[in-house]
C-alpha cells in the first residue's frame, strides 16, 4: 500500500507537468482518518458506502500507435485507508496517453492494480468502450425537492443548529433532495458544485432548517468524501434517524466526477452511477 501524505503536499493548486508516459508514482494517496478524528470518528465505522468515480478522458495507445478512448468509473470502498487525490488521479490517467498497451484488459489490470495500492483496498474498474457510449444515460435523483422551499439564507458555513425534528410525532420514512450543495475544495478554494440525495427512516426532518444546513456549505472547505462523511454525521448526532443513507453527486472537474455514498442500512444495491444532467 503506498504511503499516505497531507493535502497541503500533494499537487493541488501547483504548476505540474503533465507525464504522457504510464507513472502510477503520480497517484498521492491522502489518509482518510484524519478528517475523520475531526467528526469522532474512531474505531468501527457507523456507516458503509463507496466513492463512485467517473473518468471521461481516458486514452492510450494501441500496439501500433493507434489512439483508443473509454469512460472509466471505479468504486472505491469507504473503509479503505486512503483516498486519491484529485488532481494526481488526473495526471495519472493522463500518463496513459502516449502508452502503448495490448487491450482493455492490460489498461484494466494497471487500473485495478495502481488504485487498489493507493487507497489501501481493492478497487473495482470498469470500462466503457466507444460502442456502448449510446447507452449512456442521464438520470436524476429521486425524492422530494427541497429546492422549492422559499427560505431567506443569511449563513453559509455548516450550522447543525439548523437541524431539527418532530420528535413527538411518529417517525417518518422520506427521501429528500437538493441540487444546491456547494462546497469548496480543502487547498485551492475551488468550488465544487453537487447534488445530494438523503433518504432516511426516523423523526421527520425539518426541511427548511436542513436546506439551510446544505447551503450553508457554499463556503465550507473540504474534499467531496468529507463533506458527505459530515452531512451523515451531523444528522445521526441531530436528528437521530434508524436509517440514513446519504449520496452526493459532484460535477466534473478536468474530467472527473466524484460522488460519495454513505449508509447505515442496506438498500440492497449500490446507488445508480447514472450521470445528472450537470455531470
Amino acid at each position: 500500500m503506498t504511503t499516505p501524505d497531507t493535502p497541503q503536499d500533494s499537487p493541488l493548486g501547483k504548476p505540474a507537468t503533465y507525464k504522457s508516459e504510464y507513472d502510477a508514482a503520480l497517484l498521492f494517496p491522502i489518509a482518510r482518518q484524519g478528517k475523520r478524528d475531526e467528526l469522532g470518528l474512531t474505531g468501527t465505522l457507523p456507516f458503509f458506502g463507496i466513492d463512485i468515480w467517473n473518468a471521461y478522458e481516458v486514452s492510450w495507445l494501441n500496439m501500433r500507435g493507434k489512439p483508443q478512448i473509454c469512460i472509466a468509473s471505479f468504486m472505491i470502498p469507504a473503509d479503505s485507508p486512503n483516498i486519491v487525490e484529485s488532481k494526481s488521479f488526473k495526471l495519472y490517467l493522463n500518463s496513459f496517453n502516449q502508452t502503448r498497451l495490448g487491450g482493455t484488459d492490460a489498461l484494466l489490470e494497471l487500473l485495478r492494480a495502481d488504485l487498489s495500492a493507493a487507497t489501501g483496498a481493492p478497487v473495482q474498474v470498469t470500462l466503457t468502450l466507444p460502442e456502448d457510449f449510446g447507452k449512456q444515460k442521464i438520470g436524476t435523483l429521486d425524492g422530494l425537492l427541497l429546492d422549492r422551499l422559499e427560505i431567506e439564507v443569511d449563513q453559509y458555513t455548516p450550522d447543525i443548529a439548523l437541524l431539527k425534528t418532530a420528535s413527538e410525532e411518529a417517525p417518518v420514512e422520506e427521501v429528500l433532495v437538493s441540487h444546491l450543495l456547494k462546497s469548496n475544495c480543502l487547498v485551492t478554494g475551488q468550488p465544487d458544485w453537487g447534488s445530494v440525495q438523503i433518504r432516511y427512516v426516523g423523526p421527520a426532518i425539518d426541511q427548511e432548517g436542513l436546506l439551510k444546513y446544505l447551503i450553508g456549505y457554499r463556503n465550507h472547505n473540504e474534499f467531496h468524501e468529507q463533506c458527505v462523511e459530515r452531512i451523515f454525521m451531523d444528522l445521526m448526532r441531530h436528528c437521530r434517524p434508524q436509517k440514513l443513507a446519504v449520496y452526493a453527486r459532484f460535477t466534473r472537474r478536468g474530467g472527473l466526477d466524484i460522488n460519495p455514498w454513505r449508509s447505515n442500512f442496506s438498500t440492497g444495491q449500490r446507488p445508480s452511477n447514472a450521470r445528472l444532467p450537470r455531470q
